[in-house]
Protein backbone atom coordinates (compact mmCIF):
# COMPACT_ATOMS: atom_id res chain seq x y z
CA UNK A 1 0.00 0.00 0.00
CA UNK A 2 1.26 3.29 -0.98
CA UNK A 3 2.84 4.97 2.40
CA UNK A 4 1.42 8.73 1.80
CA UNK A 5 -2.03 7.32 1.56
CA UNK A 6 -1.39 5.11 4.45
CA UNK A 7 0.11 7.77 6.58
CA UNK A 8 -3.40 9.97 5.41
CA UNK A 9 -5.25 7.99 6.97
CA UNK A 10 -3.76 7.78 10.15
CA UNK A 11 -3.78 11.50 10.44
CA UNK A 12 -7.52 11.56 9.57
CA UNK A 13 -8.65 9.70 11.86
CA UNK A 14 -5.92 10.41 14.64
CA UNK A 15 -7.73 13.70 14.42
CA UNK A 16 -11.34 12.12 13.65
CA UNK A 17 -10.87 10.87 17.51
CA UNK A 18 -10.61 14.13 19.00
CA UNK A 19 -12.98 16.34 17.15
CA UNK A 20 -15.36 13.86 18.07
CA UNK A 21 -15.42 14.80 21.61
CA UNK A 22 -12.97 17.59 22.16
CA UNK A 23 -15.69 20.83 21.15
CA UNK A 24 -18.89 19.24 22.47
CA UNK A 25 -17.99 16.94 25.38
CA UNK A 26 -18.67 20.34 27.71
CA UNK A 27 -21.86 20.92 26.32
CA UNK A 28 -22.69 17.15 27.32
CA UNK A 29 -20.84 17.39 31.48
CA UNK A 30 -22.85 20.75 31.58
CA UNK A 31 -26.20 20.35 30.12
CA UNK A 32 -27.07 16.26 30.62
CA UNK A 33 -25.07 15.37 33.54
CA UNK A 34 -25.46 19.09 35.43
CA UNK A 35 -21.59 19.46 35.70
CA UNK A 36 -20.18 22.81 37.14
CA UNK A 37 -18.15 24.76 35.47
CA UNK A 38 -15.18 23.95 37.48
CA UNK A 39 -15.92 20.23 37.33
CA UNK A 40 -15.83 20.50 33.31
CA UNK A 41 -12.91 23.29 33.36
CA UNK A 42 -11.19 19.84 35.36
CA UNK A 43 -12.06 17.54 33.20
CA UNK A 44 -10.66 19.43 30.64
CA UNK A 45 -7.49 20.58 32.53
CA UNK A 46 -6.40 16.53 32.13
CA UNK A 47 -5.07 17.15 29.08
CA UNK A 48 -2.72 20.12 30.33
CA UNK A 49 -1.76 17.60 32.97
CA UNK A 50 -0.57 14.62 30.49
CA UNK A 51 0.77 17.26 28.34
CA UNK A 52 3.54 18.16 30.70
CA UNK A 53 5.61 14.96 30.58
CA UNK A 54 4.14 12.56 28.71
CA UNK A 55 5.24 13.02 25.50
CA UNK A 56 8.33 13.64 26.38
CA UNK A 57 8.31 10.41 28.27
CA UNK A 58 6.81 8.48 25.37
CA UNK A 59 9.02 9.73 23.27
CA UNK A 60 12.12 8.37 24.97
CA UNK A 61 10.16 4.95 25.18
CA UNK A 62 9.69 4.69 21.74
CA UNK A 63 13.18 5.96 21.03
CA UNK A 64 14.85 2.97 22.86
CA UNK A 65 12.51 0.37 23.89
CA UNK A 66 9.15 -0.18 21.85
CA UNK A 67 8.73 0.68 17.94
CA UNK A 68 7.12 3.87 17.71
CA UNK A 69 4.30 2.48 15.47
CA UNK A 70 3.87 -0.52 18.27
CA UNK A 71 3.91 2.20 20.86
CA UNK A 72 1.40 4.19 18.87
CA UNK A 73 -0.84 1.08 18.75
CA UNK A 74 -0.96 0.10 22.18
CA UNK A 75 -2.24 3.97 23.29
CA UNK A 76 -4.60 3.94 20.72
CA UNK A 77 -5.92 0.67 22.29
CA UNK A 78 -5.89 1.94 25.78
CA UNK A 79 -7.80 5.41 24.23
CA UNK A 80 -10.97 3.21 22.87
CA UNK A 81 -11.04 1.44 26.51
CA UNK A 82 -11.41 4.61 28.14
CA UNK A 83 -13.41 6.21 26.01
CA UNK A 84 -16.07 3.82 26.16
CA UNK A 85 -15.52 3.72 29.91
CA UNK A 86 -16.17 7.23 29.92
CA UNK A 87 -19.61 7.34 27.93
CA UNK A 88 -21.32 5.82 30.85
CA UNK A 89 -19.83 7.86 33.48
CA UNK A 90 -22.22 10.46 35.34
CA UNK A 91 -19.66 11.31 38.40
CA UNK A 92 -17.37 14.48 37.94
CA UNK A 93 -14.26 13.17 39.62
CA UNK A 94 -14.65 9.39 37.92
CA UNK A 95 -15.00 11.63 34.80
CA UNK A 96 -12.10 13.75 35.30
CA UNK A 97 -9.82 10.45 36.40
CA UNK A 98 -11.22 8.42 33.07
CA UNK A 99 -10.12 11.28 31.12
CA UNK A 100 -6.85 11.64 32.35
CA UNK A 101 -5.79 8.59 31.83
CA UNK A 102 -7.11 8.67 28.37
CA UNK A 103 -5.15 12.17 27.79
CA UNK A 104 -2.11 10.02 29.29
CA UNK A 105 -2.40 7.70 26.14
CA UNK A 106 -3.84 10.04 23.53
CA UNK A 107 -1.55 13.38 23.85
CA UNK A 108 1.75 11.28 23.27
CA UNK A 109 0.59 10.17 20.12
CA UNK A 110 0.27 13.63 18.21
CA UNK A 111 3.62 13.86 18.35
CA UNK A 112 4.24 10.27 17.48
CA UNK A 113 2.14 10.52 14.51
CA UNK A 114 4.64 13.06 13.51
CA UNK A 115 7.12 11.30 14.61
CA UNK A 116 5.95 7.94 12.23
CA UNK A 117 5.27 9.75 9.38
CA UNK A 118 9.12 11.29 9.22
CA UNK A 119 10.33 8.00 9.43
CA UNK A 120 8.20 6.29 6.87
CA UNK A 121 8.68 8.98 4.13
CA UNK A 122 12.47 9.02 4.82
CA UNK A 123 12.93 5.27 4.41
CA UNK A 124 10.86 5.91 0.80
CA UNK A 125 13.76 8.29 0.16
CA UNK A 126 10.49 10.96 -0.12
CA UNK A 127 11.20 14.51 0.78
CA UNK A 128 9.90 15.42 4.38
CA UNK A 129 9.57 18.80 4.16
CA UNK A 130 7.67 18.78 0.38
CA UNK A 131 5.57 16.22 1.71
CA UNK A 132 4.28 16.15 5.34
CA UNK A 133 2.08 19.29 5.01
CA UNK A 134 0.29 17.29 2.27
CA UNK A 135 -0.42 14.57 4.65
CA UNK A 136 -0.61 16.54 8.04
CA UNK A 137 -3.85 18.47 6.37
CA UNK A 138 -5.40 15.05 6.76
CA UNK A 139 -5.80 15.25 10.38
CA UNK A 140 -7.06 18.53 10.42
CA UNK A 141 -10.12 17.59 7.56
CA UNK A 142 -10.72 14.38 10.14
CA UNK A 143 -11.07 17.04 12.74
CA UNK A 144 -13.78 19.07 11.27
CA UNK A 145 -15.53 16.03 9.53
CA UNK A 146 -16.08 14.23 12.90
CA UNK A 147 -17.51 17.94 14.00
CA UNK A 148 -19.86 18.17 11.22
CA UNK A 149 -20.89 14.34 12.00
CA UNK A 150 -21.17 14.72 15.72
CA UNK A 151 -23.17 17.76 15.19
CA UNK A 152 -25.31 16.58 12.23
CA UNK A 153 -26.19 13.59 13.85
CA UNK A 154 -27.66 15.36 16.86
CA UNK A 155 -25.04 13.55 18.86
CA UNK A 156 -23.66 16.95 21.01
CA UNK A 157 -25.44 16.42 24.39
CA UNK A 158 -25.47 12.44 24.03
CA UNK A 159 -22.81 9.94 24.87
CA UNK A 160 -22.76 8.42 21.31
CA UNK A 161 -20.17 10.70 20.56
CA UNK A 162 -17.70 8.84 23.21
CA UNK A 163 -18.33 6.10 21.62
CA UNK A 164 -18.03 6.77 18.03
CA UNK A 165 -14.08 8.13 19.47
CA UNK A 166 -13.80 4.72 21.42
CA UNK A 167 -15.01 2.89 17.86
CA UNK A 168 -12.32 5.59 15.84
CA UNK A 169 -9.79 5.05 18.50
CA UNK A 170 -10.08 0.99 17.91
CA UNK A 171 -9.84 1.62 14.27
CA UNK A 172 -6.95 3.39 14.27
CA UNK A 173 -4.92 1.42 16.52
CA UNK A 174 -5.96 -1.82 14.16
CA UNK A 175 -5.01 -0.03 11.04
CA UNK A 176 -1.88 1.37 12.42
CA UNK A 177 -0.34 -2.39 12.93
CA UNK A 178 -0.29 -2.23 8.57
CA UNK A 179 2.45 0.27 9.36
CA UNK A 180 6.22 -0.92 8.32
CA UNK A 181 8.24 -1.17 11.45
CA UNK A 182 10.59 1.90 13.48
CA UNK A 183 13.27 0.26 14.51
CA UNK A 184 14.68 1.72 18.08
CA UNK A 185 17.61 3.85 18.01
CA UNK A 186 20.80 2.48 19.62
CA UNK A 187 22.57 5.54 21.33
CA UNK A 188 25.29 5.46 23.66
CA UNK A 189 24.63 8.60 25.16
CA UNK A 190 21.83 7.47 26.98
CA UNK A 191 21.80 10.06 30.33
CA UNK A 192 22.56 13.23 27.90
CA UNK A 193 19.61 12.00 25.68
CA UNK A 194 17.14 11.31 28.20
CA UNK A 195 17.84 15.18 29.60
CA UNK A 196 17.81 16.24 26.34
CA UNK A 197 13.79 14.67 25.72
CA UNK A 198 12.41 16.27 28.76
CA UNK A 199 13.48 19.65 28.28
CA UNK A 200 15.73 19.95 31.02
CA UNK A 201 18.64 21.49 28.97
CA UNK A 202 16.51 24.21 27.97
CA UNK A 203 15.41 25.40 30.96
CA UNK A 204 19.07 27.80 30.44
CA UNK A 205 17.05 29.84 28.45
CA UNK A 206 15.47 31.34 30.73
CA UNK A 207 18.98 33.44 31.81
CA UNK A 208 17.86 35.44 28.51
CA UNK A 209 15.68 38.27 29.64
CA UNK A 210 13.82 38.42 26.33
CA UNK A 211 13.43 34.12 26.40
CA UNK A 212 12.25 34.38 29.89
CA UNK A 213 8.98 36.87 29.27
CA UNK A 214 8.76 34.65 25.98
CA UNK A 215 7.85 31.52 28.12
CA UNK A 216 5.90 33.37 30.67
CA UNK A 217 3.54 34.72 28.09
CA UNK A 218 3.98 31.15 26.51
CA UNK A 219 2.10 30.44 29.60
CA UNK A 220 -0.43 33.18 30.13
CA UNK A 221 -1.64 32.64 26.07
CA UNK A 222 -1.64 28.89 26.78
CA UNK A 223 -4.30 29.46 28.64
CA UNK A 224 -6.29 31.67 26.22
CA UNK A 225 -6.33 28.47 23.92
CA UNK A 226 -8.21 26.00 25.97
CA UNK A 227 -10.99 28.24 26.96
CA UNK A 228 -13.14 28.05 23.66
CA UNK A 229 -12.87 24.59 22.77
CA UNK A 230 -14.32 23.66 26.78
CA UNK A 231 -17.07 26.31 27.10
CA UNK A 232 -17.77 27.82 22.94
CA UNK A 233 -20.13 24.72 22.46
CA UNK A 234 -22.23 25.05 25.95
CA UNK A 235 -22.50 28.65 25.36
CA UNK A 236 -24.02 28.41 21.32
CA UNK A 237 -26.18 25.58 23.22
CA UNK A 238 -27.30 27.80 25.42
CA UNK A 239 -29.39 30.24 22.95
CA UNK A 240 -32.43 27.63 23.54
CA UNK A 241 -33.31 28.99 26.23
CA UNK A 242 -34.58 31.71 23.70
CA UNK A 243 -37.45 30.45 22.26
CA UNK A 244 -37.10 33.33 19.23
CA UNK A 245 -33.27 31.51 18.55
CA UNK A 246 -34.41 27.95 19.38
CA UNK A 247 -35.03 26.32 15.98
CA UNK A 248 -31.94 28.18 15.07
CA UNK A 249 -29.03 26.68 12.71
CA UNK A 250 -26.38 28.00 15.91
CA UNK A 251 -28.56 25.90 18.49
CA UNK A 252 -29.09 22.80 16.15
CA UNK A 253 -25.52 22.26 14.18
CA UNK A 254 -23.23 24.75 16.66
CA UNK A 255 -20.28 22.26 16.27
CA UNK A 256 -20.66 23.10 12.51
CA UNK A 257 -20.26 26.94 13.07
CA UNK A 258 -17.69 26.43 15.39
CA UNK A 259 -15.98 24.25 12.92
CA UNK A 260 -15.27 27.44 10.91
CA UNK A 261 -12.59 28.20 13.42
CA UNK A 262 -10.25 24.86 12.12
CA UNK A 263 -11.49 26.08 8.13
CA UNK A 264 -9.63 29.49 9.64
CA UNK A 265 -6.66 27.89 11.01
CA UNK A 266 -5.74 26.02 7.98
CA UNK A 267 -5.94 30.04 5.64
CA UNK A 268 -4.36 32.00 8.11
CA UNK A 269 -1.05 29.78 8.71
CA UNK A 270 -0.48 30.60 5.13
CA UNK A 271 0.32 34.03 6.41
CA UNK A 272 2.41 33.22 9.29
CA UNK A 273 6.05 33.40 7.43
CA UNK A 274 4.95 36.83 5.64
CA UNK A 275 4.64 38.03 8.73
CA UNK A 276 6.99 37.27 10.88
CA UNK A 277 10.08 38.57 8.02
CA UNK A 278 8.23 41.91 8.26
CA UNK A 279 6.93 42.54 11.23
CA UNK A 280 8.95 40.32 14.06
CA UNK A 281 7.95 37.64 16.88
CA UNK A 282 6.55 40.96 18.78
CA UNK A 283 4.30 42.17 16.14
CA UNK A 284 3.11 38.75 15.54
CA UNK A 285 2.13 37.81 18.65
CA UNK A 286 0.57 41.28 19.65
CA UNK A 287 -1.57 40.33 16.96
CA UNK A 288 -2.59 37.14 18.03
CA UNK A 289 -3.72 38.93 21.53
CA UNK A 290 -6.08 41.56 20.16
CA UNK A 291 -7.29 38.82 17.71
CA UNK A 292 -7.99 36.47 20.90
CA UNK A 293 -9.56 40.29 22.10
CA UNK A 294 -11.84 40.42 19.21
CA UNK A 295 -12.82 36.35 19.42
CA UNK A 296 -13.84 36.64 22.75
CA UNK A 297 -15.63 40.23 22.25
CA UNK A 298 -17.37 39.19 19.02
CA UNK A 299 -18.62 36.02 21.29
CA UNK A 300 -19.92 38.53 23.96
CA UNK A 301 -22.41 40.20 21.16
CA UNK A 302 -22.96 37.68 18.99
CA UNK A 303 -26.53 35.68 18.82
CA UNK A 304 -28.16 33.62 16.18
CA UNK A 305 -30.35 36.97 15.26
CA UNK A 306 -28.83 37.89 12.07
CA UNK A 307 -26.63 40.86 13.07
CA UNK A 308 -25.40 38.56 15.67
CA UNK A 309 -25.12 35.63 13.48
CA UNK A 310 -22.21 37.92 11.79
CA UNK A 311 -20.58 38.87 14.83
CA UNK A 312 -20.00 34.73 15.61
CA UNK A 313 -18.99 33.83 12.23
CA UNK A 314 -16.65 37.06 12.19
CA UNK A 315 -15.18 35.44 15.47
CA UNK A 316 -14.76 31.89 14.02
CA UNK A 317 -12.63 33.52 11.11
CA UNK A 318 -10.64 35.73 13.70
CA UNK A 319 -10.06 32.22 15.94
CA UNK A 320 -7.64 30.89 12.92
CA UNK A 321 -5.18 34.13 12.89
CA UNK A 322 -5.58 34.53 16.98
CA UNK A 323 -4.45 30.90 16.88
CA UNK A 324 -1.75 30.67 14.44
CA UNK A 325 -0.22 33.51 14.87
CA UNK A 326 0.90 33.00 18.36
CA UNK A 327 1.04 29.00 17.99
CA UNK A 328 3.30 28.53 14.89
CA UNK A 329 5.11 32.16 14.65
CA UNK A 330 6.45 31.15 18.44
CA UNK A 331 7.15 27.54 17.66
CA UNK A 332 9.38 29.29 14.89
CA UNK A 333 10.75 31.79 16.88
CA UNK A 334 11.86 29.37 19.35
CA UNK A 335 13.17 27.44 16.38
CA UNK A 336 15.30 30.16 15.16
CA UNK A 337 16.25 31.59 18.45
CA UNK A 338 18.38 29.18 20.45
CA UNK A 339 21.04 26.49 19.50
CA UNK A 340 20.66 23.72 17.41
CA UNK A 341 22.10 21.69 20.47
CA UNK A 342 19.35 22.54 22.33
CA UNK A 343 16.62 22.48 19.65
CA UNK A 344 14.81 19.99 20.51
CA UNK A 345 14.66 20.71 24.00
CA UNK A 346 13.16 24.38 23.48
CA UNK A 347 10.43 23.19 21.52
CA UNK A 348 9.65 20.74 24.35
CA UNK A 349 9.83 23.43 26.73
CA UNK A 350 7.37 25.54 24.69
CA UNK A 351 5.04 22.86 24.16
CA UNK A 352 5.00 22.32 27.48
CA UNK A 353 4.36 25.76 29.03
CA UNK A 354 1.51 26.20 26.32
CA UNK A 355 -0.30 22.81 26.18
CA UNK A 356 0.61 21.42 29.56
CA UNK A 357 0.99 24.38 32.32
CA UNK A 358 -0.67 27.23 30.27
CA UNK A 359 -3.39 24.80 29.36
CA UNK A 360 -4.42 23.42 32.33
CA UNK A 361 -4.77 26.32 34.19
CA UNK A 362 -6.76 28.12 31.38
CA UNK A 363 -9.23 25.42 31.58
CA UNK A 364 -9.70 25.56 35.36
CA UNK A 365 -9.65 29.24 36.18
CA UNK A 366 -12.08 29.79 32.90
CA UNK A 367 -14.52 26.92 35.16
CA UNK A 368 -14.15 29.29 38.35
CA UNK A 369 -14.93 32.10 35.91
CA UNK A 370 -17.59 30.91 34.69
CA UNK A 371 -19.73 29.38 37.96
CA UNK A 372 -18.97 32.56 39.01
CA UNK A 373 -21.16 34.57 37.05
CA UNK A 374 -23.71 31.55 37.09
CA UNK A 375 -27.13 32.25 39.01
CA UNK A 376 -30.11 30.44 39.53
CA UNK A 377 -31.44 31.83 35.71
CA UNK A 378 -28.45 30.52 33.88
CA UNK A 379 -25.08 31.69 32.92
CA UNK A 380 -24.01 35.73 32.12
CA UNK A 381 -22.06 34.63 29.08
CA UNK A 382 -21.94 37.96 27.74
CA UNK A 383 -19.62 38.93 31.19
CA UNK A 384 -17.74 35.88 30.85
CA UNK A 385 -16.87 36.69 27.64
CA UNK A 386 -15.92 40.59 28.08
CA UNK A 387 -13.61 38.90 31.36
CA UNK A 388 -12.05 36.72 29.06
CA UNK A 389 -11.60 39.79 26.34
CA UNK A 390 -10.47 41.92 28.98
CA UNK A 391 -7.54 39.27 30.40
CA UNK A 392 -6.56 38.99 26.54
CA UNK A 393 -6.58 42.64 26.09
CA UNK A 394 -4.34 43.46 29.68
CA UNK A 395 -1.88 40.47 28.15
CA UNK A 396 -1.15 42.72 24.87
CA UNK A 397 -0.96 45.78 27.00
CA UNK A 398 1.62 44.20 29.20
CA UNK A 399 3.60 42.22 26.48
CA UNK A 400 4.00 45.21 24.50
CA UNK A 401 5.70 47.16 26.71
CA UNK A 402 7.72 44.92 28.40
CA UNK A 403 8.96 43.06 25.00
CA UNK A 404 12.18 44.18 23.09
CA UNK A 405 11.19 42.93 18.87
CA UNK A 406 14.44 41.50 17.48
CA UNK A 407 14.97 43.31 14.33
CA UNK A 408 12.97 41.48 11.56
CA UNK A 409 14.77 42.83 8.58
CA UNK A 410 17.69 40.56 9.55
CA UNK A 411 18.26 37.16 8.78
CA UNK A 412 18.77 35.21 11.64
CA UNK A 413 18.61 36.54 15.92
CA UNK A 414 21.10 35.30 18.08
CA UNK A 415 21.29 32.09 18.79
CA UNK A 416 20.73 30.89 22.59
CA UNK A 417 23.26 28.30 24.03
Amino acid sequence: MNIKYQLKVIFFLQFFIWGSWLITLGSYMMRKLDFTGIEVGSVYGTMGIASLFMPSLLGIVADRWIPANRLYVLCHLIGAITLFIAASVTSPFLMMIVILIHCLAFMPTIAISNSISYSCLESQGLDVITQFPCIRIFGTIGFIVAMWLVSFLQLELSSMQLYIAAASSLLLSLYSLSLPLIPTAKNTTEEKSIISSLGLDAFVLFKQPRMAIFFLFAVLLGGILQITNTFGNPFLHDFEKFPEYANSLVVKYPSVLLSISQISEVVFILFVPFFMKRLGIKYVMLISMFAWVARFGLFAYGDPSPVGFVLLLLSMIVYGCAFDFYNISGSMYVEKSVSPTIRNSAQGLFMTMTNGLGAYLGSVISGFVVDHYTTTSGIDWQTVWLVFASYALVLAIVFMLIFKNENPNSQSTTTIN
